[in-house]
């Protein structure tokens, strides 16, 4: 337990001496867009008719992090070493240096959960080589085009336009078990891929008091999961909870470090443009609301909802093991419209 209320204030200082600060700022679309090129022209043909659609194609907007029959794309499962290389260099492109190590920990512990589902493995395959990348139109720094990279428990979504990223959601990452419980598939015990997310919101949530928590708790108990799952768009609904403008300055800081643990996932010139957004439209509208149990191994849920964002998360389900509230779900969404896909 210390160890991870270290973990949580270590972040909390290096974020709070920062503040929205620490984003690298680079620009990623023609980085995207150049390595996009290189994987399609290291696939042969068939791969590349798998690989690729039209932009328009409705596929672009149907999307899941459970796990499925089929996917659109092709698998990594299915490429050679240097097609590996390609593709991962272009999932490098897509994401900040935390995100990276966040996405590729949650394909790898796919392996976990093969090796914690042994004695009773259900009817999907539990393989970290079966995430699909998909291409949406031509990618180019003179057009627009889409892409897809998704499998279970992850889903990354972009749109690039003129070598410069428009969209980039929705962003799902996901963590079961929450905690490895023992060295498993080359992941060392203790490994915990979502800390931040959920330890800062812990802290957050107890340091409401009074009319604070009583604004901010919205219901006793957590929903099962994360509203619109698998829908192309948000939910459009108004924001609920505790304002930023009605916490203190330390609580103020505490919400922005847990926005920049969901900011770290993506480049730092995406992440800039979220911030500008949400500065633009007013930090103080920013809406913080909790559900379900204020500590670890209890249903517990979260919301962070601005007017140009909505953030949710869940840890609800038992793990593989059947530990109760050990298996997270969070995503990142847009509320002018996902995909680049505006919202009429």
């Amino acid at each position: 337990m210390r160890r991870r209320i270290a973990l949580a204030m270590v972040v909390l200082v290096t974020l709070a001496s920062f503040g929205w600060a620490a984003l690298r700022v680079t620009s990623s679309g023609r980085g995207m867009t150049a390595s996009a090129q290189d994987f399609l022209a290291s696939l042969d043909e068939q791969q590349r008719q798998t690989a690729t659609m039209d932009y328009d194609d409705a596929a672009r907007v149907d999307w899941h992090f459970i796990p499925k029959d089929t996917r659109k794309g092709v698998c990594i499962k299915d490429m050679n070493e240097a097609q590996r290389r390609k593709a991962r260099k272009l999932l490098r492109n897509c994401l900040g240096k935390v995100g990276f190590e966040k996405v590729t920990m949650i394909m790898a512990m796919e392996g976990v959960l093969r090796e914690l589902e042994k004695a009773n493995p259900g009817r999907f395959a539990r393989d970290p080589e079966l995430y699909y990348f998909t291409i949406f139109g031509d990618p180019s720094n003179e057009s627009r085009w889409g892409l897809s990279i998704e499998g279970h428990h992850m889903s990354l979504n972009f749109v690039i336009h003129d070598g410069e990223v428009v969209s980039s959601t929705p962003t799902v990452l996901c963590a079961n078990p929450t905690i490895i419980p023992d060295d498993l598939a080359g992941i060392p015990k203790g490994t915990r891929v979502l800390a931040v997310e959920e330890l800062l919101a812990f802290e957050l949530l107890n340091s409401l008091e009074g009319d604070q928590r009583s604004t901010a708790v919205i219901d006793e108990q957590a929903p099962r999961e994360v509203r619109a799952a698998g829908e192309a768009q948000p939910p459009q609904e108004d924001a609920v909870g505790l304002a930023a403008g009605e916490m203190d300055e330390q609580q103020q800081t505490i919400l922005r470090a847990l926005l920049r643990s969901y900011l770290s996932t993506v480049n730092g010139d995406v992440a800039e443009a979220r911030v500008d957004a949400i500065e633009e439209a007013g930090f103080d509208h920013v809406h913080f609301a909790w559900a379900g149990a204020s500590k670890p191994g209890t249903g517990h849920y979260y919301r962070i909802q601005g007017p140009t964002f909505l953030v949710e998360f869940v840890n609800t389900q038992p793990d593989a093991a059947g530990n109760p509230a050990s298996h997270i779900h969070l995503i990142w969404r847009d509320t002018a419209g996902d995909f680049g896909v505006p919202i009429k």
